[in-house]
């Protein structure tokens, strides 16, 4: 005896058979029959080929999802937290209404993708000498509303903003000028001077070059000289003038070694 060929629709998964089934018999996804549903769906699995395994392991789950829920509709409600009645069915609608969403989202992009194929597009191919044409200015007609107390009022505007460029501060600093001096030079020059003097003041030797690195180098040498033991300081009273005396041997010697050091 020859069976009778069924031809079974292809669905994506067991959600895609719900949703077919729901549709067909024209009921709310959010009052679902379940128990017409679950026998509509056990009917559909049980006509399906031999497919994989990977396959028919997810409709048999869903239908495992079903007969639970059909045999909890069976039984007294459960309460929820605020007293309210647990309906078994709700979790199976959200996942219904999430793939029925992207379901119909695909096939806006399977549309957009169809629709995209009948589009053609070319590339610019402007002429060199259309692409560099600049329209002529006409300088009467420019000039035709310009006054001079516009042009002054630009002018103001324009200084205006040049002055907001400057810094208040470093713009008065006046011009920075590079010093040239010999370390070892300017070294023994001020230990000469003491040395020949014997005893002089700070501020004597400070007004013999003019610089301000003149003036570091000096203070560097009287530190080094008061720190070897050949020159002694004396300041009678604060913010006196200082006294410088020679107390060093040799000044050929003396100032050669310190000099020697920085160069």
């Amino acid at each position: 005896m020859m069976g009778i060929p069924v031809k079974l629709e292809k669905f994506e998964g067991p959600l895609d058979l719900l949703l077919h089934l729901i549709e067909k018999n024209k009921v709310s996804i959010y009052d679902i029959p379940i128990a017409l549903i679950t026998d509509q769906y056990m009917e559909y699995i049980a006509q399906l080929p031999g497919e994989s395994l990977d396959v028919m392991s997810e409709f048999l789950v869903m239908a495992a999802t079903l007969l639970d829920i059909k045999s909890r509709m069976l039984l007294p409600p459960e309460k929820t937290e605020e007293g309210e009645e647990a309906d078994p069915r709700e979790e199976l609608v959200q996942k219904l209404l999430e793939y029925k969403m992207y379901k119909y989202m695909s096939y806006e992009l399977r549309d957009c993708m169809e629709e995209a194929e009948g589009h053609f597009y070319k590339e610019a191919t402007i002429p060199e000498e259309v692409e560099s044409y600049r329209e002529p200015v006409n300088v009467e007609e420019v000039l035709s509303t310009v006054t001079l107390e516009r042009l002054y009022a630009v002018f103001l505007d324009v200084m205006k903003r040049q002055e907001n460029h400057i810094d208040p501060v470093r713009s008065r600093f006046g011009c920075l000028k590079k010093e040239d001096i010999n370390l070892g030079e300017t070294m023994r020059f001020v230990g000469q001077y003491i040395f020949e003097k014997k005893t002089c003041s700070f501020h004597e030797i400070l007004l013999l070059r003019s610089g301000k690195q003149y003036k570091i180098v000096t203070f560097l040498t009287l530190l080094e000289l008061m720190k070897e033991g050949k020159v002694e300081v004396e300041q009678p009273e604060s913010f006196a003038d200082i006294s410088l005396t020679w107390t060093g041997k040799d000044l050929d010697e003396d100032m050669s070694d310190l000099a020697a050091d920085y160069e």
